[in-house]
Formats: C-alpha cells, sequence, structure tokens
C-alpha cells in the first residue's frame, strides 16, 4: 500500500504562491486513535499549503521493535512472536477504530502482510541466531510503515486527498546503517519527482527510515524523524518545518527540575543545537542542519496544545543573552597532566589520537599548558583509554559529574554575566569551566549530587524576576 495514490488525479497546479509546510509528529503524537485523529485535524488546517506530514512510530513501537531484534539474535522465538503477536493486535485495534467500510478492510489486509513480513525476518534470525545492523534495520523500519499507513487511511476516510509515500524511495542514503548518512543530490531529486505541491492534498511519509541506492532499508539513527521532515523540507525549499511533540516549544531548562521554567518564544539554529546537543531532548543537533542550509524556520510545537505558538528557530538572531539552561549528566572527567610536556609539541595530538583509537568521543575541553581535561559520556572503553593515556602523562578521573550549560547569543558582552554565574555557584564545587568558541555557551562541570541546585539556582537568576 505504500507509495499509493489515494487522491483523485489532478495535474499540479503551475506557478503556485505558496510554499508547502512540513509537518512532522513524534511518536506520543500518533500513540492511538484518538491523537492520530489530532494529528489530521492539525494537518488539515493547512490543506492550502499541500502539508507533507512525516510520522513516527506509534509511541514504544521502536522499543518493542529493537526488542523483537535482540530476541530474534538469542533465537527466543516463542518471546519474539508474542511480541509480534501483541503489536498485530494493537495496531488492528486502532485501525478498527479509526476506520470502516473497504477503507478499514484495505489497512488491514495490508496490517496483515506487513506483520507477516516481519513474523518472517524474525523467524530467519532466530533460526540463525545472528542479527547484523542490516537486519536490525529492517525490523525497526516497520514501526513507521504501520503508523503512516493508518494517518493516510484515516485522512482518506475523512474525505482528504492524501499521498501516502515511502520514504525509502525517498531519501537515498550511505550504508551506514543504523545511523546512515544522506545522499544530498540523489535525495533531492527523489523528493521533487514525488512530492508536488497541490492545494487540498496530503502527503504522509515515514520519519526515520530510508535506503541505500540499491534500495536496502537504512535507518537515519536518534532523531531520525526530524531529521526526514528536515531534509524532505530543504528538498521542496518549504515554507516552514514543524517539529509537532508534546511539550509547548523549548524550555529555559528541564521542567522536571525547574518547575518555572517557561517556553522560549524564538532562538537560533546555533543556540537550538547547543542546547540539543548538552541535554534538551526536544531536537537533536543533526537533524535541523538541512533547515540550516535552506535558512528554512524550524518550528517545534505541541500536539496538545496546538494554539500555543511553540518556540521557532531562524538564523536570526533577534536578541542577545542568556536563553536557556540545558544539563548532561552521566559525566566522566579526565584529567590529563605532564610538566614534562610543558611547551612540547604533539602533546595534545598524542592525547586525542588515544580518544580516537578507541572511538571515543570527547564533549568538552579545557586546556593549559601543561594540563587537559576532557568530558566523556562514553565509559566502555575507559580502562583502555585511561591505560594508554598513564603513558604520556599523569591521569586522574573523576566519575558521577554532570554538565550545566548555558546557552545564549552574545554572552560574553555582558561584562558581569561570569562574575554573577561564579557568585550564584559559590557554595558548589565547579571541577571545570569551558568557554565556547562560538560566544554561545558556557559550560560548567559539577558533581552529579549538586547539578539540580545549580541549575535551579542560575534558573532563579536569569530567569526568575
Amino acid at each position: 500500500m505504500e507509495n499509493l495514490v489515494l487522491h483523485s488525479e489532478k495535474e499540479t497546479v503551475k506557478g503556485l504562491e505558496y510554499r508547502m509546510i512540513v509537518m512532522k509528529f513524534g511518536g506520543t503524537s500518533v500513540q492511538n486513535a484518538e491523537h492520530i485523529n489530532k494529528v489530521i485535524a492539525i494537518a488539515q488546517g493547512s490543506l492550502d499549503k499541500s502539508p507533507i506530514v512525516i510520522a513516527s512510530a506509534l509511541a514504544k513501537v521502536t522499543d518493542t521493535l529493537q526488542n523483537i531484534a535482540y530476541l530474534s539474535e538469542q533465537g527466543k522465538d516463542g518471546e519474539a512472536r508474542q511480541l509480534i503477536k501483541d503489536l498485530k493486535e494493537r495496531h488492528i485495534a486502532e485501525a478498527e477504530e479509526l476506520l470502516k467500510g473497504a477503507n478499514r478492510e484495505n489497512c488491514l489486509k495490508t496490517l496483515t502482510q506487513y506483520f507477516s513480513s516481519l513474523e518472517s525476518i524474525s523467524r530467519g534470525l532466530c533460526l540463525l541466531k545472528e542479527r547484523t545492523l542490516r537486519s536490525n534495520d529492517v525490523i525497526l523500519s516497520f514501526g513507521e510503515r504501520f503508523s503512516t499507513l493508518l494517518i493516510a487511511c484515516r485522512a482518506q476516510q475523512l474525505g482528504i486527498r492524501t499521498v501516502l509515500l515511502d520514504s525509502r524511495q525517498l531519501i537515498i542514503t550511505d550504508d551506514n546503517f543504523t545511523n546512515a548518512y544522506p545522499i544530498f543530490e540523489l535525495t533531492n531529486e527523489r523528493v521533487r519527482g514525488q512530492i508536488k505541491p497541490e492545494k487540498g492534498v496530503m502527503y504522509v511519509a515515514q520519519g526515520f527510515i530510508a535506503s541505500t541506492v540499491d534500495g536496502i532499508t537504512t535507518t537515519l539513527g536518534r532523531g531520525g524523524s526530524d531529521y526526514t521532515a528536515t531534509i524532505i523540507g530543504a528538498a521542496v525549499d518549504s515554507e516552514e518545518v514543524q517539529i509537532w511533540t508534546d511539550v509547548n516549544g523549548i524550555m529555559t531548562s528541564d521542567p522536571r527540575v525547574v518547575s518555572k521554567a517557561f517556553t522560549i518564544p524564538e532562538i537560533t539554529y546555533k543556540e537550538a543545537a547547543e542546547l540539543a546537543f548538552f541535554g534538551a531532548r526536544v531536537i537533536h543537533p543533526s537533524t535541523i542542519q538541512p533547515a540550516v542550509n535552506k535558512n528554512i524556520p524550524v518550528i517545534v510545537k505541541n500536539t496538545r496544545n496546538p494554539a500555543a505558538p511553540g518556540t521557532k528557530i531562524t538564523s536570526e538572531n533577534k536578541s542577545a543573552g542568556l536563553k536557556a539552561i540545558a544539563f548532561k549528566q552521566g559525566i566522566t572527567l579526565v584529567n590529563i597532566t605532564s610538566s614534562r610536556m610543558l611547551l612540547a609539541y604533539g602533546f595534545l595530538r598524542k592525547i586525542f589520537e588515544v580518544f580516537e583509537k578507541y572511538k571515543t568521543a570527547v564533549d568538552l575541553i579545557s586546556t593549559s599548558e601543561v594540563s587537559v581535561s576532557v568530558t566523556i559520556d562514553q565509559l566502555d572503553r575507559l580502562d583502555e583509554i585511561t591505560n594508554d593515556l598513564t603513558g604520556i602523562a599523569n591521569v586522574n578521573v573523576e566519575t558521577e559529574m554532570s554538565i550545566i550549560c548555558l546557552v545564549g547569543q552574545e554572552l560574553w558582552r555582558d561584562s558581569l554575566f561570569i562574575s554573577r554565574v561564579f557568585e550564584c555557584l559559590h557554595d558548589i564545587p565547579i571541577n571545570m569551566v569551558s568557554l565556547g568558541a562560538s560566544d554561545t555557551n558556557l559550560s560548567l562541570v559539577v558533581p552529579t549530587k549538586k547539578y539540580k541546585d545549580a541549575v535551579q539556582k542560575l534558573h532563579k537568576l536569569f530567569f526568575e524576576k
């Protein structure tokens, strides 16, 4: 049923005086029939701009599919089959609530075919007791195919002219399975060939999934559905990309830690990327890059409160100063010191060659002539890293740390900003400080047991007037 055209054939109008919009809906926004109806109602309000709806799998479905892949690898056929059965019953129940007549029959028939394919793949992995990244991507791809089928059929049921697309035929990637990188020239060509603006028509496509040039299913990794939205939005030169989630936008801090946190009306691409990298999980840094390249605004909105304006992410910096405070837990601080390396060439190169050798990413860096401090959140190769570094310097490792990141444009133009931060945190140990070269963030490393206190104090100082 994928690539099924559900609207009447009509020639695209030439020279339209509008640009399409892209609307991405996450798993919590499409978790059941009730929410799917809300999604369609939101999209229906923009039919004059031929909306492109990008949907994630229903809430928790991707996690379940991953469990099926793990169980299949272990040869646990019975347990995998039970999870597949549960997923099938859930999706059939949603289809029966949303649809009726021939529309329901067609949808159920296609769902049955999808689940039959999933069962066959799982059974094969159980027999082999092997799971490759390639087979993992195929299994995970079913979640978005299930959800978009339900959305498209429901939209048709409501009389909306709907085109259900297959994102694997739109977004072409390399073969880095589970975290594939788009081949933009081919992708743009495919998208423009299959998506044409036509008022009154709604397009529906899957987030997260793509394929290689040879048609092998891939996935785009974490934040993949947002990435799909901005890739397609850039390809069609959309007016804006809307990211619909379950919060009112990007907030000044995590409301679970700061009760008085509030929505930021507008923020720059650079600020949003910094916040996302350091813990604000509304968007993922890489997902907005296609929009950045085309200067397309990204709007973060709430499916449960569509009237709320949300947060607008643009390239234009309309206001300087602190915008938000993010944090990242589970950090390890590695301090590397060697007076023997004073003024020696190649000290930094030797250090980072060790991290590269063990494929461990570094978050923050602070340096002096005889010491380097870095933070990491991958600990599986920490012992090996420490052993190698000990050969060139003294190494001290501090665990159970957190990064607090203060994000905003032109923070350093306020000469009192840094002093106010440190005065506010005078009773909290600060193990490391990193001043962003981009003039967009000040990052502090503090013991995890103190991060909540620090974040709350900083938010009160700068935002709770």
